[in-house]
């Protein structure tokens, strides 16, 4: 079933929260709908704000690459793990210590806006390592990081993302990255500052004044737990990394609140749908045989998505799904599911 009848998701929150990455862009293109989405949000006066793991550009650059996609954002409303890992080792560390950078130069400039001192070198002495993605880093980098955290630098990964998205498929991310240093050092970074921890949607809630957050993303491991630890609402869009496959073989902390196909489910009622729903829901029904999830029925491939996550949750089963009429053949083919 959808939320209810008539009524619009968005209309029960007071802020929407957006993942970038598979929610908005996909590198540097607009997902089909997204602008007219957040316009839409926007002239109806409603509060959006934006939240990205991505650490390789600043706030400001990712409200001009949105503003010149049609999304407009302001700076203050952009939420980075590279502007909040900073923030962090300020905390953490005296005015002017050196801190060797691993990633693109956003990174490096939002360490020198907070008054720290980027450098290169592990010869350098540096009293942390903050390490994101960076699409030019490379064996040197990641060596002189090794030195450094061996040498007893504090290890900080803005994220651990293992991919990224792109129109070409998922491509290494910054969790791949982290791996690397990981298997070298064999041990785990000091501390982890992007989703899935709640830092950032947290710092967004506040933004609500009191209201309901909406958490908007595209990955079960990153947005939607990050979403769960923070405590807020979240809705699935399936226009970026995870797929239905990987939400019925979820475990609870990552499961989502709503499940759509894309940002239409904001505002379409028809078009978005609460998860889990009921075995038997709008004539759809749900078994289990031999391990796999059977699919019978027929009505909205939403609705037939509810029902197998009510089921596959409960007993652990799946993903594997079977069809037991053509109309739920034709469901689990719009949901991605056919063999």
């Amino acid at each position: 079933m959808s939320t209810h009848a008539g009524e619009r998701l968005v209309d029960g929150y007071t802020l929407v929260v957006f993942d970038l990455d598979g929610v908005i862009y996909l590198i540097d293109r607009p997902i089909p709908g997204a602008v007219d989405a957040v316009g839409r949000l926007r002239a109806e006066g409603r509060a959006v704000a934006y939240a990205t793991n991505n650490a390789s550009r600043r706030s400001s650059e990712v409200a001009e690459l949105l503003t010149g996609m049609g999304v407009p954002a302001r700076p203050e409303e952009v939420l980075t793990s590279a502007a909040a890992a900073a923030e962090l080792l300020r905390e953490a560390l005296p005015a002017g210590a050196a801190v060797l950078v691993v990633g693109a130069e956003a990174l490096r400039a939002e360490i020198s806006a907070v008054g720290l001192r980027p450098v290169t070198l592990a010869d350098e002495e540096p009293a942390a390592v903050i390490q994101g993605y960076g699409p030019q880093v490379g064996w040197v980098e990641l060596a002189e990081a090794s030195v450094a955290v061996r040498a007893g630098a504090r290890w900080y990964a803005t994220n651990t993302d293992r991919t990224l998205p792109s129109g070409r498929g998922p491509l290494p991310g910054n969790g791949s990255l982290v791996a690397v240093l990981r298997t070298a050092l064999d041990r785990e970074p000091d501390v982890v500052v992007g989703k899935p921890e709640p830092a950032l949607f947290a710092t967004a809630a506040r933004r609500a004044d009191g209201g309901r957050s909406l958490v908007v993303g595209d990955r079960l491991d990153t947005d939607i737990e990050g979403a769960r630890r923070a405590g807020l609402d979240s809705l699935l869009v399936l226009t970026g990394v995870s797929d239905v496959a990987e939400l019925l073989a979820a475990p609870e902390s990552r499961r989502p609140t709503y499940v759509s196909q894309d940002l239409a489910g904001l505002f379409d009622p028809a078009a978005v749908v609460r998860v889990p729903g009921a075995p038997d829901v709008d004539g759809w029904s749900v078994t289990v045989t031999d391990g796999e999830l059977v699919l019978d029925g027929a009505g909205r491939p939403l609705d037939a998505l509810a029902a197998l996550c009510a089921v596959a949750w409960a007993a652990s089963a799946g993903p594997v799904v079977r069809a037991a009429s053509p109309r739920a053949a034709e469901a689990l083919t719009a949901l991605g599911l056919a063999a």
